[in-house]
């Protein structure tokens, strides 16, 4: 197996509430008002520092959607999934981005961030 390089993103960043890994630019957000089965969710255009799982169907709100889960490359915690194929044609927008669970994040500056070490996150940003 192979050396694992972790990207190290810069601004207002996301990272994992376990193990604050880098996962996404501030900037990358789509949308704040996804829902995910514990609370909030966003969708976001890219994402780094994580691993894909099996690709399935799921049946979602929104409708039928073919979707992997998206694992942190760190702590191998399932923080969201990515959209394969979105069966509505309403719902083509998500294919190829990314749903992290907020609950699953902290948000900071990225400078600010050591691993290993806990930062504190806030919604400030949200309505």
């Amino acid at each position: 197996m192979g050396r694992l390089f972790l990207v190290q993103l810069k601004g207002r960043i996301y990272v994992c509430k376990s193990c604050n890994n880098h996962l996404a630019n501030i900037d990358e957000v789509v949308s704040k008002t996804f829902h995910c089965r514990h609370g909030k969710a966003y969708l976001f255009n890219t994402v780094v520092n994580v691993s894909t799982g099996v690709v399935e169907d799921r049946m979602m709100t929104t409708g039928m959607h073919t979707v992997t889960d998206i694992y942190c490359n760190t702590c191998h915690q399932i923080v969201g999934w990515k959209y394969e194929v979105a069966h509505e044609k309403s719902q083509k927008y998500k294919e190829g981005k990314f749903i992290l669970e907020r609950n699953k994040l902290v948000d900071c500056d990225g400078t600010d961030v050591i691993m290993g070490v806990q930062g504190a996150g806030s919604d400030i940003d949200d309505p």
